[in-house]
């Protein structure tokens, strides 16, 4: 098993999603419950794959690459079809391989207007091979592809299932996304041509990720390294989104679909903040280092302004949107701090808000199916017509304001922690005006949120709901959706080490290689897993 795993598991695992939207185009589109079935399969069979790694998986070895698989492709540009599996995206794996199903079932019952359930779920199924491709390329080239399928799929998403001002929403996150990628492409190939083997002094000509992380950046010129790392912070923070960023995101959750804003949520926002982790810090420390300042200073921002956003909201899908920006600000600060502690903290970031803030995308999607709105000022009384909804409502936004034995919790406290003490040549005073503001932004997260609860879930009806026969309870297809991430918020919540033990050894490894290497700070060694119990 383990030499099939070897040589097939990652291939299989990012691109059996594809298959499965190559056998719907061959079946027709009034066959629904043919599609629906088909989409459920390929999904599910990715997920059994990822089980197989999960299983087959060295957590001893969690530092370095697993299941590689390395074959020629584009040989006129020396880029190579490279594929490998470690600590740090491997929770980003499990993450994408887990929501995609759950989408599905959600959709069973809920294929937004215009219908069209064929289309709809070949979109989803091709996400999740762009999705999958990206945490585990290994090539430059193939990391971009895979970065760029998922914009496509995105766009038609929103602009033929959304809101009624779907089209516009849809051509700004095309646009921006585009802009930031193209910005993205330079960078790398300002990789491919500057960078230089340290041993030898001759130019590597390649787009391996493995190499050029294990260079990092030598024989460029620390200015150069500067404009390089430019165009990936754009690229990769425009899809964040960082701030001032951000714009298009509101936009695009407050249009989409429901499962199109919860994958967005859920994984799509991780592509940017994964791209950091993976790419421009570890390639670039010594260019990390002059823009960490900067990026931190983003960070707080986009805290405190997504937490301002939120309340002033009225819309509660714009509401959840606009904390997102907020919370992508906490994992944004953990990289910034560019010690392994803080970017053990901003990778748990990503998974908890993944769970949780797709989790609050799929209540807001049944919300405004039974009330027809989103307006929280003719919301009201949840609790007493549809309890079981309030309630898990009141337990998600629980999770999202970071109480303790929560995921949430986990995903905000390190990464304000890891502040006080950021890498060595970074400005230790700064970052530690970055954490109190930091700190202030979860205070304005509680006060988003539970005035969200209050008028949503408490009270009595509002009159023009009170008799309406179509709002009741949660339903048995949403159970099934909803029931796993509920389970994972309380279960990442009680025992983080699940995702901190897995992180840390790859973190510390690329961190704090490719810091020694550049001549600068080397993190706080080892101070992640000591401090997480990891």
């Amino acid at each position: 098993m383990i030499d099939f795993l070897d040589a097939w598991g990652l291939t299989l695992v990012t691109f059996v999603p594809a298959v499965g939207a190559l056998v719907m185009m061959a079946v027709p589109g009034h066959a629904e419950s043919a599609h629906k079935r088909i989409a459920m399969a390929a999904s599910l069979a990715a997920a059994a794959m990822g089980v197989l790694l999960l299983a087959g998986f060295d957590y001893g070895a969690a530092g370095s690459l697993q299941f590689q698989a390395d074959l020629g492709w584009i040989d006129v540009i020396n880029s190579r079809y490279i594929l490998g599996l470690d600590g740090i995206s491997l929770p980003l794996l499990a993450l994408t391989l887990a929501v995609v199903p759950l989408c599905v079932i959600y959709s069973w019952n809920h294929i937004p207007e215009p219908g069209n359930p064929k289309a709809f779920l070949i979109l989803m199924l091709i996400l999740e091979t762009g999705m999958v491709g990206t945490f585990l390329a290994q090539d430059l080239i193939l990391f971009f592809v895979f970065f760029e399928v998922v914009l496509l799929p995105m766009f038609f998403m929103i602009g033929v299932w959304g809101g009624e001002n779907r089209r516009y929403a849809s051509i700004k996150f095309f646009l921006f996304t585009l802009f930031g990628s193209a910005l993205m492409l330079l960078s790398f190939l300002a990789l491919f041509f500057l960078s230089v083997d340290p041993a030898t002094g001759e130019a590597l000509r390649t787009f391996d990720m493995r190499a050029l992380t294990d260079t990092a950046g030598a024989g460029i010129m620390l200015g150069a390294q500067v404009w390089i790392f430019a165009g990936m912070f754009i690229g990769f923070g425009v899809k964040v989104p960082m701030f001032p960023f951000h714009t298009w995101l509101p936009d695009a959750h407050t249009e989409a679909p429901t499962v199109g804003s919860v994958i967005l949520a859920a994984v799509l926002l991780k592509l940017g903040t994964y791209g950091f982790v993976r790419i421009a810090v570890p390639m670039l420390p010594a260019a990390a280092e002059v823009w960490a300042p900067w990026i931190g200073l983003l960070a707080v921002i986009g805290i405190i302004y997504g937490a301002l956003g939120c309340l002033a909201q009225t819309d509660m899908k714009r509401l959840i949107a606009f904390s997102s920006v907020a919370h992508m600000g906490f994992v944004m600060l953990g990289i910034a701090t560019l010690t392994d502690f803080g970017i053990n903290a901003a990778i748990f970031g990503m998974v908890a808000h993944g769970i949780i803030t797709g989790m609050l995308f799929f209540l807001a999607g049944s919300v405004k199916e039974r009330y027809h709105t989103l307006e929280i000022s003719r919301l009201g009384g949840m609790l007493a017509q549809a309890p079981r909804l309030g309630w898990i409502l009141g337990f998600v936004s629980m999770a999202s304001l970071g109480l303790p034995g929560l995921a949430g919790f986990w995903g905000e406290f390190p990464a304000i922690l890891s502040a006080y003490n950021p890498a060595n040549g970074v400005s230790t005073a700064t970052f530690r005006v970055y954490m109190v503001i930091a700190a202030v932004g979860t205070v304005l997260a509680a006060g988003y949120l539970l005035w969200l609860l209050q008028r949503t879930t408490m009270g009595k009806p509002p009159a023009e709901f009170a008799d309406d026969p179509a709002i009741v309870d949660v339903t048995r297809t949403e159970w099934l959706a909803w029931a796993p991430l509920l389970a994972a918020i309380v279960v990442f919540g009680v025992a983080p080490g699940l995702i901190f033990e897995v992180t840390d050894p790859a973190v510390v490894g690329a961190i704090e290689g490719c810091l020694q290497l550049a001549g600068g700070c080397d993190g706080a060694t080892g101070a992640a897993g000591a401090a997480m119990g990891g």
